[in-house]
């Protein structure tokens, strides 16, 4: 599987495009503070790890087999970077990805995570021809799971102290929506919320 994002992905309201270098102390903004970390597997970071962690994050709009599309979230009225998001293949053979989605708390409760979402979802199924998708959170992380439903996704998991994590017991959830699935909520929402501005190479 090739891929490559050739031009941002534009929805309703955010521009979804490759990070840069200078998006650091944008990212510093909220990937600094411990309430945005909490149920993060990274504890707060500093500006200085931001920018060394860059460099890797702005290479990660190519795929070539399994890996990690990331992108800068940026509200198209205003400019700037509000949040992060991420699209990974896991596994080519049985076309499996997952996404990931961290937001400024400045910015969040508008929607804007679930539209974002929604243009990592299209990118999934439409431009990777990916049978399905799924995601993973605390189970106290009500914002996140709660994204996942209105994303469609359904909840095929509900894991109970599987694993230490930060110093006590984990509680996860994982949900997953079936390209079958998907398709059937866009042709019964009528949904159009992508500007199809990604063009990429897939190859099975």
């Amino acid at each position: 599987m090739k891929f490559e994002i050739t031009s941002p992905v534009l929805t309703d309201r955010l521009v979804l495009r490759p990070m840069e270098p200078g998006d650091a102390e944008a990212l510093h903004a909220y990937q600094s503070l411990p309430e945005v970390a909490r149920f993060q597997f990274w504890e707060p970071r500093s500006l200085e790890e931001i920018r060394s962690k860059l460099t890797k994050w702005a290479d990660m709009k190519c795929l070539d087999g399994e890996g990690t599309l990331a992108f800068a979230v940026e509200e198209r009225k205003d400019g700037g970077v509000i949040g992060d998001v991420s699209l990974r293949v896991t596994n080519v053979e049985a076309r499996q990805g997952t996404i990931g989605f961290t937001l400024n708390p400045q910015y969040q409760g508008r929607g804007f995570a679930t539209e974002a979402g929604r243009a990592l979802l299209r990118m999934g199924f439409e431009d990777l021809g990916l049978h399905r998708i799924f995601a993973s959170c605390d189970a106290r992380n009500n914002a996140s799971w709660g994204v996942m439903e209105r994303l469609g996704m359904r909840r095929e998991a509900h894991f109970r102290e599987h694993a230490l994590f930060k110093g006590g017991w984990d509680e996860e959830f994982y949900y997953a929506i079936l390209e079958d699935e998907w398709r059937e909520q866009q042709e019964n929402a009528g949904f159009s919320g992508v500007n199809p501005a990604v063009n990429g190479d897939r190859r099975g």
